[in-house]
């Protein structure tokens, strides 16, 4: 009897330890492999070490394993079906038996989880659209702060207070640098990713305590959008920025090693970062991107430019993009105004392959003097009704340096005011960007297309409308940035309800609308700037 009852208890152990060992769908896998050989660099010497995996229904899909110092080998990825896996390892150097040949399985199970990303599946650009979703097919509004730094120089209690108070705050996406670079010229302890230039060598401690970071990011329900190769070429500090000086070759190998080291997170890649990526740099960057995620790869992929910039005639056919990203720049003068709501990016959306526009970084808040929260609303929302709604990041001023009390920027000017990254994060803007996508994210805002044509009046710099609509036409949004009388046609003399969202005080209050002769007229109630929506009845 005791014999039978320790083989049950037994039995039992065995069945809880195979269980915790499963693999909840969409969730990462990791699996470890040693090598039976050192390698002086392995980056260089094993050119290629990948694992076949198998789904249960019989799909393939081959992943890049990654060096992780001594002889450790992984390969991550997140499984999107649930049942038995099977996987096969192969290695360019064949007579390494401890990564070449290496079989086995694991079994992917549905776990409970709080988070669409572990319940409607990791981030996607579906064809022929100008949206995010989820693999489901969730409609994914993008939301992102801007923490360059914030993964290499934050504690861990930071990151765990800033991360909790993005996703009060309504966002879900994480920008972030992965390496040294202008803004960071190494991490928290002193340490950098890599080494070298011509032949580089990657530093796996460094990259550990980042894993930390990115785990936490994902662990919180938020999309990891890691920097690739940071490019800015001019300014002090370029020499630091591995996009900037990195020959062809290296940038791409690191950029490998990175999507190897973090495609089994919930990710949105940055290929670069404030780069220049057209005229004598155009193609530079395509054979980087192409040798990057020019095949198979998860997630999905973000151009983001320097300020100012449109990189869309050049880009839009790359089958690798996708999201165009656009940076309006750090000012809110009438010229940027300009430039967002009629610059090209507004003019030539049409006339590109469909694609994700998003302002990846509009003014940041605090920046210079006379960008505050009403200029952050101002370029967020123009920036949002500019082309087809699809989302908006934001930046603070001593967020994306990591800023603590008496600290400066690196390798940037010293600003006219510099709070700590714990102010920043509550400053109105901040929280103002986050009302705006909870508001969003109310409607099927994946709908919604520009259409100016609507408005009867054309506005004056500072006071432009912008009108966008639904595909179906039942649904109108004008953005007022200050009250004032707004008119659209109406030339079916359509019945529409009405509602103005406060951007600042975040409600939504009745309008009064007018209709008649083929006209709607509204005026704002609020002070402030607001958000006009009407829904035909």
């Amino acid at each position: 009897m005791r014999t039978s009852f320790s083989l049950f208890l037994i039995s039992l152990l065995c069945f809880s330890l195979t269980s915790l060992a499963q693999t909840g769908l969409w969730m990462k896998y990791e699996k470890q492999f040693e090598s039976k050989k050192s390698y002086g660099n392995p980056l260089y010497d094993v050119k290629d070490f990948s694992v076949r995996f198998t789904s249960p229904t019989g799909k393939i899909k081959t992943i890049r394993g990654f060096w992780d110092g001594g002889t450790t080998f992984r390969v991550r990825f997140a499984p999107d079906e649930t049942g038995s896996w099977t996987y096969v390892t192969t290695c360019s150097d064949s007579t390494n038996s401890g990564l070449h040949k290496q079989t086995g399985s694991f079994s992917c199970v549905k776990k409970d989880s709080p988070y669409d990303i572990y319940t409607k599946g990791s981030i996607i650009h579906p064809k022929g659209s100008y949206y995010l979703t989820h693999a489901d097919g969730t409609p994914f509004f993008y939301t992102a702060c801007t923490a360059w730094n914030g993964p290499i120089k934050s504690t861990d209690a930071e990151w765990d207070t800033y991360l909790k108070d993005r996703v009060a705050n309504h966002y879900n996406v994480i920008q972030f640098a992965t390496t040294q670079w202008r803004g960071a010229s190494k991490n928290s302890t002193g340490q950098v990713a890599f080494t070298g230039s011509g032949r580089i060598e990657i530093n796996t401690d460094f990259f550990k305590l980042l894993d930390k970071k990115i785990d936490e990011i994902n662990a919180h329900g938020l999309i990891a959008a890691p920097v690739l190769l940071w490019a800015l070429p001019v300014s002090t500090g370029r020499e630091l920025s591995p996009g900037y000086y990195l020959p062809e070759p290296e940038a791409i190998a690191l950029g490998n090693y990175l999507v190897a080291r973090y495609g089994g997170h919930q990710v949105i890649w940055f290929l670069g970062g404030d780069g220049q990526y057209v005229r004598e740099y155009e193609q530079r960057w395509k054979t980087i991107g192409r040798g990057i995620f020019g095949k198979e790869h998860p997630g999905v992929v973000a151009m983001h430019p320097q300020g100012g910039s449109w990189i869309g005639n050049e880009y839009a056919h790359e089958d690798w993009v996708d999201i165009l990203g656009f940076q309006s720049g750090h000012n809110a003068s009438p010229r940027t105004q300009e430039w967002i709501t009629e610059g090209p990016v507004a003019r030539e959306w049409t006339q590109l392959p469909p694609k994700v526009f998003i302002n990846l970084e509009p003014c940041y808040e605090d920046i210079v003097p006379g960008v505050n929260a009403p200029e952050v609303r101002n370029a967020s929302y123009w920036s949002v009704f500019s082309t087809p709604v699809a989302g908006i990041s934001y930046g603070a001023n001593a967020i994306w340096p990591w800023i603590r009390a008496g600290e400066e920027i690196e390798n940037h000017s010293k600003p006219h005011i510099l709070r700590t990254w714990e102010e920043s994060i509550k400053l109105p803007g901040s929280v103002q960007v986050g009302y705006l996508a909870n508001f969003m994210r109310q409607y099927a805002w994946w709908q919604l297309k520009p259409a100016q044509q609507l408005l009867v009046s054309p506005t004056r710099r500072g006071e432009f409308v912008s009108v966008v609509r639904s595909d179906d036409r039942k649904t109108i949004m004008a953005y007022v940035p200050k009250p004032t009388l707004v008119k659209l046609y109406n030339p079916g003399n359509d019945a529409f309800e009405g509602k103005w969202f406060d951007a600042v005080a975040n409600k939504t209050t009745a309008a009064n609308l007018v209709l008649k002769n083929g006209f709607i007229e509204a005026t704002p109630t609020a002070s402030n700037d607001a958000v006009l929506i009407l829904t035909k009845k």
